[in-house]
């Protein structure tokens, strides 16, 4: 079996950081007969002599890239900002340095006002994960992400904690018979569900959507792949809470996570793609490509970007209306909060656009949901408005391995093992997400006392996920 190369191979040879390594290592998936030896050598004549080989079957297209690089000169490039403003930083201890650096790059960007950075981040493309980014009329693609509106939404019932443990095969019979997992799968026939977010003009009268109304309605009431679940777990009030007059104790609660599933995939990466092509920034920031409000390619976005999130939103609705039904609960109280989003705010006084890819909304008195992992606690938490963060908290633990790397390092016996240990039924899921692979939610939590008020405490009891594991639209 022949060994990879990967980008770390190329950047010895000299190949610079960017789009040229994945020009690269495209090349090498063609390759015939060469060994790894071979290969190396040869993408080193390649940079060396580019010219020679632009007629190259392999190497061609290689050649080609490196001289339109080589050609390239400041001036074709929107200018990033030399001196820019710091930005807020919370538990900076358990945040990799890709991320930090990540936060630097868009802090650079001449549309950008402040930005903040929450203890569950970890590097991602364009913004970091867990990044907090402002700016002035303009709105990046990246920034916002690929599962456009994706969120968090929980229903507590007036279910006690005792029945569920007396019901468990109910339980999970209503939680196989109402969710659906993973990528590209959807309902068909009798089984599709209708609401009125089907109804939108939107659907009829944008250039881009209006072709994505039929993979939308097969999808609706679905979830992602990835790190997306619907689980039952019991929450906890330690006191009474008069806003949503709840009484101190404990109850069943259903709680969601999940996006705007293949039709916010496909928005996003049309027009991540057109903003790379409009708007020219140096590589180090080609990621953070941006449109302008005021352009039509900008509104056409946040248009659409608008519906994916209500879209999203309507998917977990679906859920949550067929498992009340098939509970015969009443629902004291529902929450629901998004992130990989963009928002109109005030900042300064002044209207800026917040991005907050894997951050949570955290205004003052605005509720959200931080969850931890399948078997750590998550929490209902109220915000307290730090205008340092603007407005946000963490979206969840974070992870502190990649996926690559936790399937690879962790055993199924292990992760069979700590389920068991905190009394967790799991249907689904791969390595990738085993609760090992993400970060101590208590440490986080601390990270971000001046951000969140703590309500209540979730801990899951019976997690459903996608059989495919780490597979998204």
């Amino acid at each position: 079996m022949e060994t990879k190369i990967n980008g770390t191979d190329l950047l010895a040879l000299g190949y610079p950081e960017g789009s040229l390594i994945g020009v690269a290592l495209k090349a090498n998936a063609k390759r015939t007969g060469f060994t790894k030896e071979e290969m190396l050598s040869n993408y080193a004549l390649v940079l060396e002599n580019p010219e020679a080989f632009l007629e190259h079957k392999i190497f061609g297209k290689l050649a080609q890239a490196i001289i339109e690089k080589d050609n390239e000169k400041p001036e074709d490039f929107i200018a990033l900002n030399p001196n820019p403003a710091d930005f807020a930083l919370y538990g900076a201890d358990k945040i990799e340095e890709g991320a930090i650096k990540q936060m630097q790059v868009a802090m650079q960007l001449p549309i950008t006002v402040a930005g903040a950075l929450m203890p569950d981040a970890h590097q991602g493309y364009g913004l970091p994960i867990g990044g907090v980014l402002a700016t002035n009329n303009a709105v990046i693609p990246f920034g916002v992400g690929v599962d456009i509106g994706c969120r968090m939404a929980l229903s507590i019932y007036d279910i006690p904690e005792l029945f569920y443990y007396e019901n468990e095969a109910k339980f999970k019979r209503e939680l196989v018979a109402h969710s659906k997992f993973g990528a590209g799968h959807g309902f068909q026939g009798q089984y599709k569900s209708n609401h009125e977010v089907l109804d939108r003009n939107e659907f009829a009268e944008h250039t881009f959507i209006k072709n994505l109304k039929d993979k939308a309605w097969s999808q609706l009431g679905s979830s992602g792949g990835g790190n997306h679940f619907v689980e039952f777990g019991i929450i906890e009030f330690a006191t009474d809470d008069a806003a949503l007059n709840i009484p101190k104790g404990k109850y069943v609660a259903l709680l969601t996570h999940s996006g705007s599933r293949g039709f916010g995939a496909t928005i996003a990466g049309h027009y991540t793609k057109i903003a790379k092509e409009t708007c020219k920034l140096p590589e180090v920031a080609r990621n953070l490509a941006y449109l302008d409000l005021g352009s039509d390619l900008g509104q056409e976005y946040w248009i659409a970007m608008n519906l994916a999130g209500d879209y999203a939103s309507a998917c977990h609705e679906i859920i949550h209306t067929k498992m009340e039904k098939a509970l015969g609960a009443t629902v004291l109280a529902k929450v629901e909060n998004h992130h990989n989003f963009a928002w109109k705010e005030t900042y300064n006084g002044e209207e800026v656009i917040v991005h907050r890819k894997g951050a949570t909304p955290a205004a003052k008195g605005v509720m959200g949901i931080i969850p931890g992992s399948m078997t750590a606690p998550g929490f209902l938490v109220r915000g307290k408005g730090e205008e340092n963060a603007i407005n946000s908290a963490s979206h969840g633990a974070g992870r502190q391995m990649s996926r690559t790397q936790a399937i690879k390092t962790i055993t199924k016996n292990e992760m069979q093992a700590i389920l068991k240990d905190h009394g967790v039924t799991l249907l689904g899921a791969g390595k990738d997400e085993a609760p090992m692979a993400y970060k101590d939610i208590h440490q986080v939590m601390a990270a971000q006392e001046d951000l969140v008020d703590v309500v209540a405490k979730f801990m899951p009891k019976m997690v459903r996920m996608a059989d495919d594991g780490r597979r998204e639209d």
